[in-house]
Formats: structure tokens, sequence, C-alpha cells
């Protein structure tokens, strides 16, 4: 039986303001193994990045219970919450969140300097990922000297050169076109078909197609969820 990497039960989450209550997210029961890829999708405001902001440890639940490699870190303080990430999780955004100032290399290298990887290790962690996303040969590049595509890989070899646990995905082809888009998906496809385990937000049916389970939400809870066989590289 695979490992429970995390796991949600009636998670609730509500924004207060001195006039209004708005529920983010209500009674959202969750189960991610280890290597499955699930795809979570939506209208926008029914709540995805909020629930994907919650599995990441990023933001707290109002109610209900978050478990992570079977502890419960609900009400986890920020500093060991900041840990858990670090050590555990990889992010790749919409908007690829490189830094413009350092260089696809220095860019990867980042999350190991804060996991505390001996330096002798960086280097050849650092050429094996980018060998791997295919974009060692603009190790010397700075982000705007690359197409959307090429920045969207250094992201991508950005959040697993750590190894983590789970890799969190928002809206990842959101600003490429059809074409670099599918190549980044193929790309998430074989990280996963090699041990990754995802869960990415996704407006996109194509993308959604990719992951072995798609979750539908709308108004905060999950009111589908349907198993979705990986497709295959044509």
């Amino acid at each position: 039986m695979k490992n429970i990497v995390i796991q949600t039960t009636q998670l609730e989450k509500k924004y207060l303001t001195d006039t209004i209550e708005t529920t983010a997210l209500t009674g959202v029961d969750l189960q991610i193994a280890q290597s499955d890829f699930v795809a979570i999708m939506g209208p926008s405001g029914c709540g995805k990045s909020t629930l994907l902001n919650m599995l990441g440890l990023l933001d707290a639940p109002t109610a209900g219970n978050l478990y992570f490699l079977g502890e419960n870190v609900t009400k986890a303080p920020e500093r060991k919450r900041a840990n858990l990430r670090r050590q555990n999780l990889g992010f790749i955004f919409q908007s690829f969140n490189l830094i413009d100032e350092l260089t696809v290399q220095e860019n990867i290298e980042l999350p190991l300097f804060y996991q505390g990887v001996p330096k002798s290790e960086i280097k050849a962690r650092v050429q094996e990922v980018m060998q791997r996303v295919g974009i060692a040969h603009r190790h010397a590049y700075f982000p705007q000297q690359l197409s959307g595509g090429q920045q969207q890989r250094v992201a991508i070899a950005r959040a697993v050169v750590g190894k983590p646990r789970l890799i969190l995905a928002d809206e990842p082809t959101g600003n490429l076109d059809s074409q670099h888009g599918r190549e980044v998906m193929l790309l998430l496809s074989e990280l996963n078909a090699a041990g990754a385990t995802i869960v990415m937000v996704t407006h996109s049916p194509a993308d959604a197609e990719y992951a072995h389970r798609v979750i539908n939400l709308f108004d905060g809870q999950v009111v589908t969820e349907r198993m979705a066989p990986a497709v295959a590289a044509i």
C-alpha cells in the first residue's frame, strides 16, 4: 500500500473582515498518496488556490485537520511549517517566480542552500536536474533571456532539485502557449512516472488528463472526483 503524503478531514477555511465572513473551503476530505498525480479543477473563486495553500502549509485552516506524512500539522507553529515546506515541498507557479538577477543555475541552487546541502553536493545535484529538464545548455542565462517555456523548466528544476515529497503546481501552463504548455505537462508526467507526487491546480481539461485523479471544486466543496489515466506522450 502506498504511503499517504497528505490528508485532510473536514477542512474548512473562512476569511473574516469587519463586516463579512467568506467561506472559501468547507468539509474537504482529501487523501494524496505517494506517486499520485492529482488535478484540482473548478471555476474561479471556488477555492482551488486556497486549498493548494493549505496543502502547501502556506496557510492554516479555520477548522478540520491537516496531516502531513501522518502527523497532524493543523495547528503547527509557523517555524515548524516553514521547516516542513523547506525540506519536503516543491512549488511551481504560473508566473515562474524566478529571480531576475540570478542565472538559471543560481535560481535552481537556492532551495539546496536553504536545506543546508553541502556545497560539494550542490553542483552535481543541479547539473543532474538541469539535464533532466533539458535546460543545462542555458545554465548561465538569466530568466529574461529565456522563453516562457524555458523559464517554466527552470522553475520545475528548482522545485524538484531538493527531492521534495510533494510538488504543488498552480496553473503551471497558464502563461504558456499550447506547444510550450504541452512540453511542460509532458515533463511533469515524466517526473510523476519517476516517482514524484504532484498536486496541480488547473483550468485546462487537457492538462488535467495528464493526472491520475481529477477533483472538481465548487463553492469550496468537492463535488466530483474521477479517475483519469495519464495521457501518453504522442
